[in-house]
């Protein structure tokens, strides 16, 4: 579905990494597109002018949860979209753990069919690499990517059986699907609820060892060496994956990687009074940690930036630490935090445009990224010093799990833009 209507969006600063842009101009969407400037404005246009503000590729976050199907009282693909496209998202890749597990065309079909719905942001679902993500048996991927789907994982489990990762890789392969990797060792995380070391033995709370991260993060590149597949490494959280990471990008690896905005902004510390909004897997870890993630968004060794967005309700979070789910939600954070590294200068706004749309579009190898003629006409429109404090009275999701709550944030999406129609206005 797409509007007739113009669009055009007059005096921004245009920035598209893709085509090495960044430059004050004019850009005009119409019929689901972006195209050239004509002499004369058509009658019934809609026109923005965004002096001060920026205009972006439509913003891509390459691993949220959506919920649905079965956990619609935590998060649905309406109400979720609706965040995303308050957070300057104009697509979401959403992980296959609902209920049931996203693992054949059918569920994939749901999902898509919800959100065709909605139309708030394009949705692209992720397929479970195991059966039931039980980690025994493969999906039928050809069936998956049929239906829809554009990556495999078990995200929230790892995959133990090494032999069966290995075969998830070529098999994906074959299909031109990603892999997808949820990198943990198990058996050093297990029982465990916040990064080990002095904050959880002060709070007395059993940890996980960077070497839970470390480990598996090893084995996903050995494998991806040995079979020659892209893989993609999740929410990676410590100095120690990083590293691995960027060696096998140097040794010509087919790898890429994410890191998520609470990574690369809080450290175990922000759980220190028990905080379950900041029980997370991979947990918070050290201040090291958290400075080698971000010289990894300097440097390559991180391709995206994703939110890991995991939406819960009171009865999964208001519980003993150790007790309480992991996972927070992040669409709706995610710019302001990001944008927070770009008024320190650790890196440029090219930078984090190309982190959070022109790369996750070009790893999902979907549409999006760029602002060039002919391309989707999916925009986001940013007001960098527009102020906000994140209350949950202001969120759009249905979870409210954020650390961020009652933040003073700078940076917003104040327009979203997705296939040439208005889905999140702050201007009008």
């Amino acid at each position: 579905m797409t509007s007739a209507k113009t669009i055009i969006l007059q005096n921004g600063r245009i920035i598209d990494p893709a085509a090495g842009l960044d430059c004050s101009g004019d850009i005009w969407l119409r019929d689901g597109a972006i195209v050239a400037a004509q002499p004369d404005i058509p009658d019934g246009s809609e026109i923005f002018d965004l002096q001060g503000k920026w205009i972006v590729p439509g913003l891509i976050d390459m691993h949220v949860h959506l919920r649905e199907p079965g956990e619609e009282y935590k998060e649905t693909v309406e109400s979720g979209t609706r965040a995303a496209a308050a957070g300057g998202f104009t697509a979401v890749a959403c992980m296959p753990n609902t209920s049931p597990v996203n693992d054949c065309a059918s569920v994939t079909r749901l999902i898509l069919e919800a959100a065709a719905k909605q139309g708030l942001a394009r949705v692209y679902p992720v397929g479970a690499i195991s059966l039931g993500s039980k980690g025994k048996g493969l999906a039928e991927y050809g069936e998956l990517k049929d239906a829809g789907a554009v990556a495999v994982t078990d995200d929230g489990l790892p995959v133990l059986d090494s032999q069966l990762m290995r075969r998830a890789m070529e098999y994906a392969g074959s299909h031109g699907l990603l892999v997808m990797s949820h990198s943990e060792e198990i058996s050093l995380s297990r029982n465990g609820s916040m990064n080990e070391g002095v904050v959880s033995t002060r709070l007395g709370l059993r940890g996980i060892p960077v070497a839970a991260e470390a480990i598996m993060v090893y084995r996903e590149i050995a494998l991806a060496e040995l079979t020659g597949q892209r893989t993609h490494i999740a929410h990676v959280s410590t100095a120690a994956a990083a590293e691995l990471i960027r060696q096998a990008k140097a040794r010509g690896v087919k790898l890429t990687a994410e890191t998520t905005p609470h990574y690369f902004t809080l450290t175990e510390e922000a759980v220190a009074d028990y905080n379950t909004n900041a029980k997370m897997n991979p947990p918070l870890r050290t201040e090291d940690d958290r400075q080698a993630i971000i010289k990894g968004l300097q440097d390559g060794t991180f391709d995206a930036i994703a939110t890991d967005h995991a939406p819960h309700s009171v009865l999964e979070k208001e519980l003993e630490f150790d007790r309480a789910a992991n996972g927070i939600i992040g669409l709706e954070t995610s710019l302001a935090l990001s944008l927070a590294l770009v008024r320190e200068g650790l890196i440029d706004v090219v930078r984090m445009v190309e982190l959070m749309s022109v790369a996750p579009a070009r790893i999902l190898n979907v549409p999006g990224g760029s602002l060039a003629e002919g391309s989707v006409a999916d925009v986001t429109v940013i007001d960098p010093e527009r102020e906000f404090v994140f209350t949950e009275e202001s969120i759009f999701s249905k979870g409210k799990n954020s650390p961020f709550l009652d933040w003073k944030l700078q940076g917003k999406a104040v327009l979203t833009i997705m296939d040439g129609r208005i889905t999140h206005d702050e201007l009008s």
